[in-house]
């Protein structure tokens, strides 16, 4: 069983009307798909490593000015790259050794200036743990219209930018890195707080200070503008990593199908590891590109499953659960018609909202009940 091309060894596609089966039944299926191999995982971190590292000395050492800009947009995608790479290892589906999984876990996030445990804790334990669930899983969790009316003017105002689908990267590097990624105050963390988050966010401060430093010697050195150098060098590819990230988990999460529960029996009974993902199909291999990260329901029904098998489970899922998972063919058009529906949410009658609490997409609560 490698392949949804191959329906001879799977089980029969389920009907939609049939309930969904255990999870575990469902992560059978995938089994045969989930084979992990180092040599692999060594191979596509060395050279995302060495195209970061060609691509930042490019922002540095050419001599056209454009050159130097595509080299540091690029060097912000490969940072994203990088980052999926260790985020593979930090769910211990990179490579089948748990130990070296954590070493290049954290070589892999340098680049984000992503802290490997405090991702672990925020990402694996809360956001696979309990997908969607207001008041736990905090990754783009909506407001109610009660709870934004309450906010202050300022905060009401960032929350417009979060939504408006211009402020992706400004929302991830807020609400997600600067607060919860970075030092976080052990208050905040309660007794979650480990010793080791402390030493993970120094590890990814010395490296971003090595990096700063590094930009300012070869600036010094060529003669040219410390300060172009270090927007160039430094400032694009975090921005441009941040809207990337930003843009990625939006797209995962957001969608007018897409349910949010604050009832932990609901959720429950929802079977959230397949509905409240949205499989974001491009052309031109674009997925590929951005190592399958967007074939994301394979991803949260089983989280050992390696980036490379990724498209290949997805494919089975999609074979044998029909109509169970939300498939949408990404265009600029659908990006923003989400980002006006998908405001704030109605937990009553579990619908998406606009901002003055009408209805955007249909409420599934009503639906149910009349059928």
């Amino acid at each position: 069983m490698t392949s949804a091309s191959a329906p001879e060894t799977l089980p029969q596609p389920l009907s939609p009307e049939e309930p969904l089966p255990h999870r575990k039944v469902i992560r059978s299926w995938l089994i045969p798909i989930s084979q992990r191999t180092t040599l692999r995982a060594f191979v596509l971190l060395a050279f995302d490593w060495a195209l970061f590292i060609a691509l930042i000395a490019g922002t540095m050492l050419l001599d056209a000015l454009w050159a130097r800009i595509l080299c540091s947009l690029a060097a912000g995608f490969v940072i994203g790259r990088l980052f999926i790479i260790g985020h593979d290892a930090c769910h211990q589906s990179l490579t089948p050794h748990r130990r070296l999984n954590k070493w290049l876990g954290r070589i892999a996030f340098l680049p984000s200036l992503t802290a490997y445990s405090l991702w672990d804790m925020g990402h694996n334990v809360v956001h696979h743990g309990f997908t969607n669930l207001k008041g736990v899983d905090f990754v783009w969790a909506p407001l109610t219209q009660t709870e934004f009316e309450q906010l202050s003017p300022v905060r009401r105002a960032f929350e417009r930018l979060y939504r408006s689908g211009w402020g992706p990267g400004a929302y991830y590097a807020i609400e997600i890195w600067w607060k919860k990624m970075m030092f976080p105050r052990r208050a905040q963390m309660g007794s979650t707080y480990r010793p080791v988050f402390t030493k993970d966010c120094a590890l990814v401060t010395g490296f971003a200070a090595l990096w700063i430093a590094a930009i300012v010697a070869v600036a010094l050195a060529a003669g040219t503008s410390v300060w172009l150098t270090l927007l160039l060098g430094f400032a694009v590819p975090m921005l441009f990593w941040f809207n990337m990230m930003g843009f990625v988990i939006y797209g995962h999460h957001t969608h007018v199908k897409v349910q949010w529960h604050d009832e932990r029996a609901a959720w429950q009974r929802a079977q959230p590891f397949v509905s409240t993902t949205v499989h974001l199909t491009f052309p031109l291999q674009i997925g590929a590109l951005i190592h399958h990260i967007m074939e994301h329901t394979a991803h949260h029904v089983d989280m050992s499953i390696p980036l490379y098998k990724l498209k290949e489970a997805q494919k089975v899922l999609e074979h044998l659960l029909p109509e169970r998972i939300i498939i949408q063919r990404f265009s600029w058009k659908w990006y923003f018609d989400t980002a006006r529906a998908c405001k704030l949410y109605d937990f009553t009658r579990q619908c998406w909202t606009d901002f003055k609490g009408c209805a955007t997409s249909t409420p599934h609560r009503l639906q149910a009940q009349a059928a």
